[in-house]
């Protein structure tokens, strides 16, 4: 049994179909033995939708009311997947980032994790639930809500997966994996089925949309591995086959590194 943690994007929660396969998939791995933490982002869409709502009100709205509005993104599709992994016959709780508690510091906006307290968490999971915790946002020391900038639930799932000393982390996308460049420019991009930190890291800086930078490098620090898979296979796949899938970014000295020209 291992312990996983499951992030999936905004594109792959875009509807409450999408979440429902989300669940299917989830359950999957719960049934195989493991347990799971997901992290999910905001329906596709939601949070501009919301900062939006702010704008129409004030040009220059404060940034803490912007991140208590930003925040409930999150909190709603993390609510809709507990409910949809218990349509699945799973026990499951989702919490907000306040109540775990992630705490970060007071740039709100812009917040940079500070601790995780896993002690509830890890309660639910022995108890047998699939915890659900929102991506994207923490607590200040103040309780102020506060959230972590643009990608941060993909930082917020590696913060949970070194906090849990979880197995790997896999961050579900509507891409199957890190190419050489982008496909969609250079038709030949060619998949690599791994990359090193450091490598990933020259991506991101580079441009590269897979993986929010911050992530990389919390995921390098605490030396939890990545793997970066589609959502959008049918969640029904093998489960030992989707398990290779995608790109595992791990330390060269951990894993026998694909050799590959990585170009910006």
């Amino acid at each position: 049994m291992a312990l996983i943690v499951h992030k999936y994007g905004g594109t792959s929660m875009g509807s409450t179909e999408r979440i429902r396969n989300v669940a299917k998939r989830v359950a999957k791995w719960v049934r195989a033995g493991h347990q799971i933490v997901v992290v999910p982002s905001a329906m596709s869409g939601e949070t501009n939708r919301l900062l939006g709502l702010a704008k129409e009100l004030s040009a220059n709205p404060s940034a803490r009311e912007l991140d208590m509005i930003a925040a409930t993104g999150e909190q709603v599709s993390s609510g809709l997947l507990a409910i949809a992994l218990q349509a699945e016959g799973l026990e499951s709780v989702s919490y907000a980032g306040w109540q775990v508690p992630i705490k970060t510091d007071s740039a709100f906006t812009k917040a940079r994790i500070e601790s995780i307290d896993d002690a509830r968490v890890r309660a639910d999971l022995a108890a047998g639930k699939v915890v659900v915790i929102t991506g994207f946002q923490g607590v200040d020391p103040e309780g102020n809500i506060t959230t972590l900038g643009r990608g941060g639930s993909d930082t917020s799932a590696v913060a949970v997966a070194a906090a849990m000393k979880a197995d790997e982390c896999l961050i579900y996308t509507d891409v199957d994996g890190v190419y050489t460049t982008d496909p969609r420019v250079v038709p030949d991009a060619r998949r690599l089925s791994a990359i090193s930190f450091e490598e990933m890291l020259e991506m991101a800086s580079l441009g590269s949309k897979v993986l929010q930078i911050r992530s990389v490098e919390f995921a390098g620090k605490y030396r939890v591995p990545l793997r970066v898979l589609s959502s959008f296979t049918p969640w029904d796949i093998d489960l030992a086959e989707e398990a290779k899938s995608g790109t595992l970014i791990s330390f060269e000295e951990d894993e026998k590194m694909e050799q590959a020209v990585v170009s910006g």
